[in-house]
């Protein structure tokens, strides 16, 4: 396509309402909403989803259904906003915990609010401002080359506006049933969340969890990524466990403290997983981290030579609304600011050089991931090899200078916080000013949104770590933070020697086997990191949307089934994760034991099971009701 033809939805000359009080104040509702929901879910299984598409949906459904106002560039700016949450929280929830693990072990204190607001607020809007010029070069110059996948599919969502109310309803629907569902598991405690099963003689488990927001990212996903991920845990679950445990009953093995037998007599398969899997877990993940970036390295390179390229080329100043940028002096006098206060602020420790080649990574990391996800997809950024790599440099060099310790370990993790909350805001931001183009927005206004939703975000995910961590505690059963705690592994294993390096090691050799046999790496690691049950959860998801995708039906209504799941997924994962918060303000409170009705109700085992076999099936039935079995005008 050539570009000088591209005509947008809204012509240039035509103005709009766009950066409204409606807008901002639904935007900063949405991206406070999605960044808490997204926290929680991804600090339990490790992944996060985007929420541009049903920001965008609720929305529409709002301002066209509810207000009356037919204004797509409004909703455009609402969506702008809320999905700024998703990817600071992403990035944040990476890493941050890391250092909360940390106090909990007495090795530093915990970390203060305002320094993760800082930390997130410094890398959110350095991804902010590095796309500022990167805009004409990726968005405008490539237009016919990289697609942005969610971007162009979220502008195809706002075009269908006619359809807003409907779909709007959807969202609403799976927020409300995955509330529910939440509630009578985690708030009434009546069902338990996860079903096991074990085979006497066999020390591998096998089960399920039953919770909505799992089971909606195996179905947003798709069978392919939730596959892999649970053979992951079928490798970890039923091989690995069972040959530790037949090999080394009566054996002490570091970092254990008591035999292998005793171990698993006191706490089954969980207790060798806790001691020994996820260290190879661990080392799969960080492995595949580094493949995933050592395969992009050609598409890193040319990507950031070109992007330059276009940058010191420039573009022709212009008075159309839609090629109107924030101005370069205001990007250039905020990213000398932002480099200043990363010299500054006390949680990150670094020397006015340091700071400069922290900026430096970052815009590096920036340009990467807006390409990044151009061509393949928000879901598939190596976002976390990204953070690897910079935390296995910035350890190094902090090792090499002497800044070991406590002191150095928590420089090392505010340093890949900046960088992976970079990378993260830095690929929205794109997928956002993609959706603009398409629709005819004004970028400047969109950039001003972006900056907003960063803000409004940073503002609310420390508050939000805190409560999670004094509800339930990172690293726990509820919330595992596989990533954060192979963030600290990685800190701990460069500055103390650590590690059980022979449990890391296998997991490295498992991960270049799969690369070998052509599987993605990064599911599969995390699924050997993460429970079999999680794992399973998820799978059941991407059993359904593969069902789905197989029906003999019309292409068109095959394709609006599908995206009325993935949007009613889209609403249990933000209905789970706002529920999730209010039991944690409930349990911080001390007023949790006003509705657990777990010691009121006593049934047989098998039972229990039964009945959260049946809870499982009410989850799955409202999947297919706002889906397979919706009315359509």
């Amino acid at each position: 396509m050539d570009n000088k033809q591209f005509k947008p939805y809204i012509p240039a000359d035509r103005v709009t309402p766009e950066l409204t009080v409606t807008s901002i104040i639904m935007g900063i509702l949405l991206a406070v909403i999605f960044g808490a929901a997204n926290a929680y879910l991804g600090l339990r299984v490790g992944m996060t989803v985007s929420a541009s598409i049903p920001a965008a949906v609720i929305s529409m459904g709002v301002i066209r259904v509810i207000m009356r106002k037919n204004s797509i560039l409004e909703s455009n700016v609402v969506q702008t906003i809320g999905s700024a949450g998703e990817s600071v929280a992403a990035g944040a929830i990476f890493t941050l915990p890391a250092l909360f693990l940390w106090a909990a072990e007495g090795v530093m204190d915990k970390p203060g609010i305002i320094e993760i607001t800082l930390i997130a607020l410094i890398g959110g809007l350095l991804g902010v401002f590095f796309m500022v010029p990167l805009r004409n070069a990726l968005i405008v110059k490539e237009h016919s080359v990289l697609p942005y996948p969610e971007g162009t599919a979220c502008a195809e969502v706002l075009l269908a506006g006619e359809e807003g109310g409907a779909n709007a309803t959807t969202v609403f629907a799976g927020m409300g049933f995955a509330g529910l569902f939440k509630f009578i598991i985690d708030g009434l405690k009546v069902v338990p969340g996860e079903i096991a099963f074990k085979v006497k003689g066999f020390a591998g488990e096998i089960g399920t969890q039953i919770y909505p927001a799992v089971l909606s990212v195996g179905y947003i996903c798709g069978p392919k990524i939730s596959s892999y991920m649970f053979s992951g845990g079928v490798l970890s679950w039923l091989v690995l466990i069972p040959m530790i445990v037949l090999f080394g009953k009566d054996i002490i093995l570091y970092p254990g403290t008591d035999t292998i037998g005793n171990i698993y007599a006191a706490s089954g398969a969980s207790g060798i997983w806790s001691s020994y899997i996820r260290y190879i877990g661990a080392g799969a993940l960080a492995c595949g981290g580094i493949i995933s970036l050592i395969k992009s390295l050609p598409l890193i390179i040319n990507t950031f030579k070109g992007a330059m390229k276009s940058v010191a080329g420039g573009s022709s100043a212009s008075d159309l609304r839609t090629e109107k940028d924030l101005s370069m002096k205001i990007v250039i006098g905020a990213i000398a600011a932002l480099t200043l206060l990363v010299w500054l602020v006390p949680a990150i420790p670094v020397s006015p050089l340091g700071a400069v080649i922290v900026v430096v990574f970052g815009f590096f990391f920036a340009t990467v991931s807006s390409r990044m996800v151009g061509l393949v997809g928000s879901s598939n950024n190596p976002v976390s090899g990204m953070a690897i790599a910079t935390l296995l440099i910035s350890t190094l060099i902090l090792k090499v200078t002497g800044d070991v310790g406590s002191h150095g370990m928590q420089a090392a993790i505010a340093i890949g916080s900046i960088i992976c909350i970079v990378a993260a805001i830095s690929g929205d931001t794109s997928q956002d000013l993609k959706t603009g183009y398409l629709l005819g927005a004004t970028p400047k206004k969109q950039q001003i949104g972006e900056i907003i939703g960063v803000v409004a975000s940073a503002l609310a995910i420390g508050g939000t770590l805190y409560l999670l961590d004094a509800a339930w505690g990172f690293g726990s059963e509820e919330l595992a933070a596989p990533q954060a705690t192979l963030m600290k592994m990685i800190i701990e294993g460069v500055m103390n020697a650590d590690l059980p390096w022979v449990l890391v090691f296998i997991g490295v050799f498992i991960s270049i086997i799969i690369e070998i046999l052509g599987i993605p790496v990064l599911p599969f690691a995390i699924g050997i990191y993460l429970p079999v049950h999680l794992n399973a959860c998820i799978m059941v998801g991407g059993l359904i949307r593969l069902v789905f995708d197989k029906m003999k039906k019309d292409e068109n209504k095959k394709k609006e089934i599908v995206n009325d799941g993935i949007l009613f997924c889209s609403g249990m994962i933000a209905g789970e994760g706002v529920v999730g918060i209010i039991l944690a303000l409930c349990a911080v409170a001390g007023i949790d034991g006003l509705f657990d009705l777990s010691g009121l109700i006593s049934l047989p085992p098998f039972m229990v099971t039964i009945l959260a076999l049946v809870v499982f099936g009410l989850v799955i039935l409202s999947l297919l009701t706002f889906s397979v079995f919706k009315k359509r005008k």
